[in-house]
């Protein structure tokens, strides 16, 4: 696994762009299995972590960069796949389970599993509602949880743009969240609803974000369809005016 090769070999080119500013180091576990568990601005979160987190984090990645054609498709899968980067189907359900088993294993094993609780960027760089994956995981593998912050990386990085502004950034680690293990048949939504509202205001804290209850996909979903509703209307008007000049 390239994993090192990368951030010791080539992280010093990111922390010269994004200028990371790191503190509660010493709240990330020596050793034994644990959980990164972070807000998401932008791209650029994914490599934050790696560059200042002394230990090796494994990653979830969605499915779409491990199945592309091609000698680039290859590279991609290649290439996330040696920096410890996993696929998930972000579709939700049974799709997703298998990811979940993987990042257990991974947790089980000794390592630290990276996750952003809200499950996608923030559109607008507030802090949404987070998704029980990551409870569930805690709960079933008694790992504690580290809440991190990341902050500033949107303004470095707005959404649509690829390549990240030169600036400053913030990562902050916070005091882990410890939790008895529990049989998975024992586990209430109630445990997992409790345990991520809480992981979430912890993060909120540290990031100092407004908190918005609502999920960032339905949001997104939203913005989306008011985005086309207005774009339908503004062709609607321009083919009435078109016909009108006829």
């Amino acid at each position: 696994m390239l994993y090192w090769f990368f951030v010791k070999g080539f992280g010093w080119i990111a922390r010269r762009r994004m200028g990371p500013t790191v503190h509660g180091l010493e709240n990330i576990p020596r050793e034994g299995g644990a959980i990164i568990a972070a807000n998401h601005l932008a791209v650029i979160d994914d490599a934050l972590i790696p560059i200042t987190c002394p230990r090796m984090v494994h990653f979830m990645g969605k499915a779409e960069y491990f199945e592309g054609k091609g000698i680039k498709g290859k590279f991609k899968k290649w290439w996330f796949t040696s920096v410890g980067v996993f696929p998930v189907d972000r579709s939700g359900g049974n799709k997703s389970l298998g990811a979940l088993e993987h990042a257990r294993e991974i947790i089980e094993d000794g390592h630290l599993f990276g996750i952003h609780i809200e499950g996608t960027r923030s559109p607008d760089g507030r802090l949404y509602k987070g998704h029980t994956g990551v409870a569930r995981l805690a709960l079933e593998t008694g790992c504690p949880i580290v809440p991190t912050a990341l902050i500033g990386s949107d303004k470095l990085q707005p959404i649509g743009t690829t390549i990240p502004k030169k600036g400053r950034t913030q990562v902050i680690y916070g005091k882990p969240i410890h939790v008895e293990r529990k049989a998975a048949d024992e586990i209430t939504h109630d445990d997992l609803r409790g345990l991520t509202d809480r992981l979430t205001a912890e993060i909120q804290k540290l990031s100092g974000q407004e908190y918005v209850p609502e999920y960032a996909q339905k949001v997104k979903a939203q913005l989306k369809a008011q985005k086309e509703a207005v774009q339908a209307a503004a062709e609607g008007q321009s083919g009435a005016d078109g016909k009108t000049a006829d």
